[in-house]
Order: structure tokens, then C-alpha cells, then sequence
């Protein structure tokens, strides 16, 4: 057998499988090949959208199911033997794996990522591959794992049998966090960016612990009742009878599958506890309180949980006089578990003070790289009176016949001491404005509101805006806060993908974290939002991707500036397309070419590596407060300032479209006659376009925005050189009075001259396709074999069209 001749697959079967089965290792228990661990990112070019491809190690080893101690990158025989090490390299450092190799089939290069190895680097021979004891020798020597923690490690994960696994940085997250527990570490922390299964995740560390016998009484604690509800009957649905939620008040919970679940209660009616259960599930704020008997959770003695859990630990938990830190102290003996998306530092409050660096961390940035988060467009909407700001009239009068006090109010004013319901009005219509552009008014959409008044203003004006839907469900819109009883019961249908209505949903804070919003397509910001934490919080309701509705990315329309958190050096995962309409124009933002993950340019087109899985033309998937000042009738307008734009270094710059095409364009053509020179001497003009396309310059863009029905030639000339320009239909009527084409008679001359209409109407730049002959009005004028023999034959036709496009740009003023 000649190994020259065999494929990269070939050599895997033929040569590295048997090794691996010499040395020891279960092909069934141990061995994993083709494993892919991202899903590719989403790429969005307007309505279509593609998933590049997904990294994929051609051979991960394990010591058990979910412990990954070695990846192999295989390469065919006509490669060196160490050929894929350095692309193993980058897949074990992501998939946080020690031993790495590479191989063709003749042996082995090994590479030890653990620094214990002297060299760090050596070739083996094909028959010479660690045996699995080995490597975990070394591994528990790298960890510093003692027989006790070993047998923790170990611990098998919850398997339910339908084939799901853990994604690779779950079990990463999983992995770290139970190793620093077996260690002896009693505060761990875990950072994981909203929509990658930190409950899913933290159900793993506890299942793995309580199995192990190392921790036999838990309390998990969240601060929404829903989350609770949706934990119990979802990903902690294994603990079964052994689980109790402490609350007097029993609920039946419907799973996506359809089927329904109690909840059990561990509190009766005299909110005494039952103390048989294992594991509780607790709302903070149902088992403390400012009042000493509110404080339930003294009931437990201080070493009753071996194990606390505190989702969405961001929220005050490390607050020294926090109702969650007054918690987490009273049971200070207990391992405590803090899950988070944005790891709170401020002057006053410090998650990391209290729990300590993160153990493991998975940012935003990386979900959305990784293909498992959604990308984002931001539209911007700069309203004047939060610009200018708003000065009352000497003796304005508000609705109530007071008078307005005189000082400058400004946005930070508006809907919380001064009420301008022409704004919110304003705002109503341009939410309703996009969902009509974008063609699908039932996406579910969050709108976020100073308070619950503004809330309760703000659905008032998306109900007027939207009479038509309502009509058809009042349920369309309507306000979720945490004072209105019947809004909060539409919570569980808002969030179920299944559940049409309701769509529009106002709230305040109550929808901004923890609430696992699948289908949420639109996040509107109409509040400021001064925390970096509240922030992420928010742009991580719309983060999740559903494939069964065609959900993979989502828009957030700000109005109040609050994306402006984007330039903080503390924020990752940066928008695709920062989009700021004037008033003129549609609010759906235009089509922008796509870039890459260092922010190069994509091409046009999706690549042979990309898989379409949404496209335009697919029918949409079914499925103490202060008084307010009420000032009406003074009006708001929306004005535009700037866009932002990435640059060649994938950084967003802020200038003027046409600013930004002209210098673009100027780098590439030096003057021009050099532009003159290209055009004049390409053979297909579209080739011009399609390159300049692929840089990041799509022509249509700039030519909306100017207004006018240029030739892309034309655009060139007048952006790039402040050439006059000319509209198509002036360069064909400039081609008709001087008779170019007098030599041509009868079919031929009918031909030339319908295809200067349609260059007229259309900017057809591939008029030497003879195609094109197919096409109204060409085809009423013979078939394509007739028309072309009115030239004299192919080359007569291709040189005349080649004349008519020479003539066209003749004229450049």
C-alpha cells in the first residue's frame, strides 16, 4: 500500500485508530473522531444570513465522557508528521486540553501543553502512543489532584440518554469549577455571557458533587420566580422528588414538550419548612427581608447546606450590606458558587473581592465567534429635544394649569421629572416604522422605559400605532412590570417560542436579566442605562439563536444614547452594523457587507464554506416616586448626526458615509484618469463593482443616500473626483443625439437601441451577456440565434455592445 495515496480520512482508519486501540485506549468510551465544537458564525448580509464553518478536531481523547485530556490533528501522508500541530495547538488551547499531537500516519508528534515535559516537544513512534494512565498520571500531577479530589473529578455527568452532551466550554466551565471544589476551594466564581446554559452548567457541578457525596445539601437562589420555575421543571428536572422550591405556593409548569410538571413547595401555609429535601430552590427576596421575620432562611441551621448557588451574582450578592450577602454569610461554611454574565468592580461593590478571580470565563465576544450567540445590528435615533435639550416658554403651563419651571431639561429629565408625550408618541411610531420595513410585525420585541408610568405610556402609544394588530389580539402589546398582576401573567407566554402574543412587550427593569426571552428579535432602549452591568444584561435578552423560528441575529434601536457603552474597553462582542437614519430614512438599516472576525471584509456572496439558513423570500416561521410635569403639544422630531462604520482594523470610526466611500475610493484609484483608464479597459464592467463590493465599498449603499439614479461609474466619479455626474438616462440620451450607432439598420439598430433602455431604466452592466437577449423587450424581438445574426454573427455583437458601453462613458464632466 502506497500511504502517498491515501486520503487524510484513510490514514485516520488505517494507521492512527489502530495506534490508539495498541495503546490502550476504548474506542467506544474514549475515543471521539470529526468532533465539532463550534457551530460557525452567523454572517448577516442584510436578510441573508450563513453560518461559516464550525472548527472540528479530527480526533479528541478522553479519559471519561466529558474529561478531555488529548486532541489529535491528522494530516494525509504527502504532509510531514507534524504538519497539524500548530492547528491543534489552537483547537486543545480552546478546548482547554493538555496533550496535543499531530500525525500522518508514520508516527506521532507530541506536545505538552502542561510544562511538566522536558522536552516540550518530541516526535514518537507510530506504536509508541501514551496509554490513557498515562496521560492522566500526568494530568492529576498537573492539577494537583490527591486521590480524594481525583475520585470527585472523576464523577461521571448527568447523561439522560438522548445522545445530548455538553458544549466544550460548559464542560470547561464545569470541569474548572468542580477541580478548585475538590481542591479545597470554597468561593468559586464562573463568568459565562448571557444565553450559553449557566443554569444548564451549574446543574452539572451539583450533579457531579451531590452524586460524589461530597455535597449533600444545596440551595440554589435566583431573584426572578421565573427562573425558578423554568429551573425546577427544565435542567434541574433530574433531582426529581428530592428537589422543593421554598415557597407556600405550589404551580403547575408547562415544559416545551408539552407536558406539564408541579412544582413541590418545601414551605407550608405557616411557612414552616420541611427540612427531608436535598436540594431547594430559593427566591432570595421570599426568604429575607429588612424585617427580622422576614428572614426564613434563619429557619436553617448555619450548616445546613454543604452547597449555595447564586445566579446572576451581578445583582447586589457581593454588596457587603446586600439582603444576598446577609445570605451567603450566614451560611459561610458552604461552598458558594457565583454565576454571572458581567462580573460586577465598582468602588463600592466587587464580585471578585468576595469570590475571587473566575475560575472560567466565556465572553460575549467568543459566543458570538463561536456561532452558539447571536450577532447584532444597532440602530441609533437622536430625538431634538434630547439633543438640544427642551427650555420651556416663559408661562408654560403643564396639563394641569401649572407652571413649568424654568430650566433646561434634558434627556436625563424626560419621563421621569418631565413628560413629553409627543416624544413618546415619537418613539411609538418609529418602533412600529421598523417592524413594518422589516416585514415582520409579530417579532417578538422588548421596550425598555424609564419606569412603570413610562411603560404604561409607552404601550398606550405602541397600541394607537398598531391598532390593526390589536384589533386582531389585544395581546399584542402589552406591559410587563413588576406592579401589573396581568401583565405578568402573559411573562410565560411571552418567552415561549410556541406562544404568538403577546409580541410587543414595555417594561422597566423586570425583563432585564435572567429571563431566557428565545425568539426576542427587537430591543428597544428608550432609558439610560448608566451600568456597563445593566447594559450587557440587556443586549443579552436578544443574544440567544432559534433556529425552529429563524432567529439568528436581532436589532437594538436606541434612543438614549446608551450604546455608547460600546466604546468602553470593558465591553466585547461589538455589533455588527451601527446604523444612524436621518430623518428621512427607513429606520431598518441598510445591507452593509459583512466582515470577519477581525473585522476584513467578506465577499458579496456567501462562500463554499458557508451554509444559508435564513434568506429573504422564506415564508417567517410561526409561531417613592417623584411627580411628573405633563408638558403636550410642544412636538419632537428625529434628527441624524453621524454613522459609525468599522474601518480596515475592524474599528468603528464616525464620519459621513460619503467621507468614508471617498477615501476609500481615493486609495484605490490615484486619480481620475487612473479610474478612467481601469473602467474604460475592463471587459466586464460588473467586475469593477464586485470587487470594490468585497472591500467594503457596496456602490447601491452611497447611491441611496444621495438620492439620485446614478451609474456606478458616475458614483465613482462624483464621490471619489467631484466629477459633475450624470444620471443614466443623460448618458443615453447623450448616445442617441449623436447618432452613434447610424451604421446599424434594422434588427440590429432595434436591438442597440432597447438595450440603451434598459441601461436607461436599470443600469444593466452585462450587456455583452448575450443573455440578456432573453430578457423583455429584447425577446419580442426574435430569439437570441436571430438577433446576434443581425451583427453578422457572435463577434459582431459582442463589438457593438462592446461601442455602445464605450460611447455611454464617454462623456465625464
Amino acid at each position: 500500500m502506497d500511504k502517498k495515496t491515501l486520503s487524510e480520512r484513510d490514514i485516520c482508519t488505517k494507521f492512527i485508530t489502530p495506534a490508539l486501540r495498541h495503546a490502550g485506549w476504548d474506542e467506544v468510551l474514549q475515543i471521539r473522531e470529526e468532533v465539532s465544537f463550534t457551530k460557525g458564525r452567523i454572517i448577516v448580509r442584510g436578510k441573508l444570513v450563513t453560518r461559516g464553518q464550525g472548527k472540528r478536531a479530527d480526533y479528541v481523547l478522553y479519559f471519561k465522557p466529558n474529561i478531555p485530556i488529548a486532541l489529535i490533528e491528522a494530516k494525509d501522508n504527502n504532509r510531514s508528521v507534524g504538519d497539524g500541530i500548530q492547528q491543534a495547538l489552537d483547537y486543545a488551547e480552546t478546548l482547554n486540553i493538555p496533550f496535543v499531537f499531530s500525525s500522518n500516519g508514520d508516527g506521532f508528534v507530541f506536545h505538552d501543553r502542561t510544562a511538566t515535559s522536558n522536552p516540550r516537544e518530541t516526535t514518537l513512534a507510530l506504536d509508541a502512543f501514551p496509554a490513557p494512565a498515562e496521560l492522566w498520571a500526568r494530568y492529576r500531577s498537573w492539577k494537583g489532584l490527591d486521590a480524594e479530589a481525583e475520585q470527585i473529578v472523576l464523577q461521571d455527568y448527568y447523561d439522560d440518554g438522548s445522545g445530548k452532551t455538553p458544549r466544550y466550554y460548559q464542560v470547561n466551565a464545569v470541569n474548572a469549577a468542580i477541580e478548585a471544589i475538590a481542591k479545597g476551594q470554597d468561593r468559586v466564581l464562573l463568568v459565562m455571557a448571557t444565553g450559553t446554559g449557566k443554569t444548564y452548567t451549574a446543574f452539572q457541578i451539583i450533579w457531579r458533587l451531590w452524586k460524589a457525596g461530597r455535597k449533600k445539601r444545596i440551595l440554589f437562589l435566583a431573584d426572578r420566580n421565573v427562573l425558578i420555575d423554568q429551573t425546577m421543571v427544565n435542567d434541574f428536572r433530574p433531582f426529581g422528588g428530592t428537589m422543593a422550591k421554598l415557597s407556600t405556593n405550589a404551580k403547575t409548569i408547562e415544559r416545551p414538550d408539552g407536558s406539564t410538571d408541579d412544582v413541590t413547595v418545601a414551605l407550608d401555609k405557616k411557612r414552616r419548612i420541611d427540612t427531608a429535601y436535598e436540594v431547594y430552590l430559593g427566591l432570595y427576596q421570599a426568604i429575607t427581608g429588612p424585617e427580622e421575620h422576614q428572614k426564613l432562611f434563619r429557619e436553617f441551621s448555619p450548616g445546613f447546606f454543604d452547597l449555595i448557588i447564586i445566579d446572576e451574582c451581578h445583582r447586589g450578592s457581593a454588596a457587603e450590606d446586600s439582603a444576598w450577602r446577609e445570605i451567603l454569610e450566614y451560611f459561610s461554611s458552604a461552598t458558594q458558587i457565583g454565576l454571572t454574565a458581567t462580573p460586577k468592580e465598582t468602588k463600592y461593590v466587587s464580585n471578585i473581592a468576595y469570590f475571587g478571580d473566575p475560575v472560567f470565563s466565556y465572553s460575549l465576544k467568543q459566543g458570538i465567534r463561536d456561532g452558539f450567540l447571536a450577532p447584532y445590528k444597532v440602530v441609533k435615533v437622536h430625538i431634538d429635544r434630547d439633543v438640544a435639550g427642551y427650555r420651556p416658554e416663559r408661562g408654560q403651563l403643564d396639563r394641569d394649569g401649572e407652571e413649568v419651571e424654568d430650566r433646561l431639561y434634558n434627556v436625563k429629565d424626560f419621563d421621569r421629572t418631565l413628560v413629553i408625550d409627543d416624544r413618546t408618541k415619537l418613539v411609538a411610531e418609529k418602533v412600529t416604522q421598523f417592524l413594518k420595513e422589516s416585514g415582520d410585525r409579530y417579532q417578538k420585541t422588548i421596550v425598555f422605559c424609564v419606569d412603570q408610568e413610562h411603560a404604561a405610556r409607552m404601550r398606550q402609544a405602541l397600541v394607537n400605532e398598531n391598532a390593526d394588530l390589536v384589533a386582531e389580539n389585544p395581546r399584542y402589546v402589552m406591559r410587563i412590570t413588576g406592579s401589573d398582576v396581568e401583565g405578568q401573567a402573559q411573562l410565560g407566554n411571552f418567552i415561549d417560542p410556541e406562544s404568538k402574543w403577546p409580541v410587543l412587550v414595555t417594561t422597566s427593569r423586570l425583563l432585564s436579566t435572567g429571563v431566557d426571552a428565545q425568539t426576542c428579535r427587537l430591543i428597544v432602549l428608550d432609558r439610560e442605562v448608566g451600568s456597563m452591568t445593566e447594559f450587557k444584561q440587556i443586549v443579552g435578552r436578544g443574544t440567544r439563536v432559534h433556529e425552529d423560528t429563524h432567529k439568528y441575529y436581532f436589532t437594538l434601536i436606541d434612543f438614549r444614547g446608551a450604546s455608547s457603552h460600546f466604546a468602553d474597553p470593558d465591553f466585547d462582542g461589538e455589533p455588527v452594523q451601527i446604523y444612524e437614519p436621518a430623518d428621512d430614512q427607513p429606520i431598518d438599516p441598510p445591507d452593509v457587507p459583512p466582515t470577519d472576525e477581525d473585522g476584513a471584509p467578506l465577499p458579496d456572496e456567501p462562500g463554499e464554506d458557508e451554509t444559508v439558513v435564513d434568506e429573504p423570500g422564506l415564508p417567517p416561521p410561526t409561531g417613592g416616586a417623584r411627580t411628573k410635569v405633563y408638558v403636550d403639544g410642544i412636538g419632537a422630531t428625529i434628527v441624524a448626526e453621524r454613522v459609525e462604520y468599522l474601518d480596515e482594523n475592524g474599528k468603528l470610526v464616525t464620519e459621513s458615509l460619503r467621507d468614508f466611500t471617498k477615501k476609500a475610493l481615493r486609495k484605490r484609484f490615484a486619480s481620475l484618469d487612473d479610474f478612467l483608464m481601469r473602467w474604460n479597459a475592463a471587459e466586464r464592467k460588473q467586475a469593477i463593482i464586485e470587487e470594490l463590493a468585497t472591500e467594503g465599498l457596496p456602490l447601491d449603499v452611497i447611491g441611496a443616500e444621495l438620492g439620485k439614479d446614478l451609474d456606478p461609474f458616475d458614483l465613482v466619479c462624483h464621490i471619489a473626483f467631484d466629477a459633475k455626474p450624470l444620471t443614466r438616462r443623460e448618458r443615453a440620451e447623450g448616445v442617441r443625439k449623436r447618432d452613434a450607432f447610424a451604421a446599424y439598420g434594422g434588427k440590429a439598430r432595434a436591438v442597440l437601441d432597447a438595450l440603451l433602455a434598459k441601461y436607461a431604466d436599470e443600469g444593466v452592466l452585462n450587456l455583452h451577456d448575450a443573455n440578456v437577449l432573453k430578457i423583455p423587450p429584447l425577446d419580442s424581438l426574435g430569439t437570441p440565434i436571430e438577433l446576434i445574426r443581425a451583427f453578422g454573427g457572435k463577434p459582431g455583437f459582442e463589438k457593438a455592445v462592446h461601442d455602445l458601453q464605450s460611447e455611454l462613458y464617454r462623456d465625464t464632466a
